[in-house]
């Protein structure tokens, strides 16, 4: 399945970087499956991610339960896990978190909950860093223009979806840092947000303005380090959601 899925991305690429103009039909059928499923992909990695430094940590339960591998379909439910991000990339190109990789954390300490928590992030920390280094050295707007356009984008989706997921908001891998040092009546608390908190946090970053501004703010500022334009993600995005302009 994930060979599949890493195919798709490939085939995506492949159309996008032939396609002449950047802005044809072509450009935009493979932008838009080179970025979702190489959305996808980012999402496998980040679960494997968290399985295994669980399973390293001493989780033998991470491979009984089949989470030891990077089929999506072991760990997520196909339609809140694969379809809905999906649907979001498209209608409005936000990165919203899929999967789920499920852990005794109990059986571990503070220190060891937090490294486990703390690497999906970091995978997703590592694609885009890797994404943005590509399109820095290798990017042009002139040449292959749809590819390298398409690839900005799923660069920056990977950036908002580091600083989205270290927010410190019961359900992200955020709290998961920040929940050994809570005390144990707070955790019990907070137990019951856990289900609702992402999309509580994307009714709030898709609700509130000034909340949405001060996020992609920090994303803005994250990306532009790369050195990359910004007008490239965006036409990115454009690509993948042309029908929204």
């Amino acid at each position: 399945m994930f060979l599949l899925i890493v195919a798709a991305t490939v085939a995506g690429g492949v159309l996008a970087w032939l396609a002449e103009p950047w802005s044809s039909t072509q450009a935009r059928i493979g932008v838009f499956v080179m970025v979702v499923f190489g959305w996808i992909v980012s999402v496998c990695l980040h679960e494997f991610g968290h399985a295994y430094t669980a399973f390293r940590a001493g989780d033998r339960e991470v491979e009984l339960r089949g989470y030891l591998t990077l089929n999506p379909l072991r760990y997520s439910h196909p339609l809140l896990s694969i379809g809905l991000p999906i649907l979001f990339i498209a209608v409005g190109g936000f990165a919203l978190p899929g999967g789920a990789v499920y852990v005794h954390s109990h059986l571990f300490s503070p220190r060891t909950q937090r490294i486990i928590s703390g690497s999906g992030p970091a995978v997703n920390a590592v694609c885009a860093v890797v994404l943005l280094i590509v399109v820095r050295l290798f990017g042009s707007a002139h040449e292959h223009a749809a590819f390298w356009f398409g690839l900005s984008f799923l660069a920056f989706l990977q950036v908002t979806a580091t600083v989205l997921n270290l927010l410190p908001i019961p359900g992200t891998d955020g709290y998961g840092i920040l929940e050994p040092s809570l005390s144990y009546q707070t955790r019990r608390s907070l137990d019951q947000v856990k289900p609702f908190g992402v999309l509580l946090l994307f009714a709030v970053l898709w609700g509130l303005k000034p909340a949405a501004d001060a996020f992609f703010g920090v994303v803005n500022a994250l990306f532009d380090l790369s050195g990359v334009p910004p007008g490239w993600h965006e036409l990115g995005l454009y690509l993948v959601t042309f029908w929204n302009f």
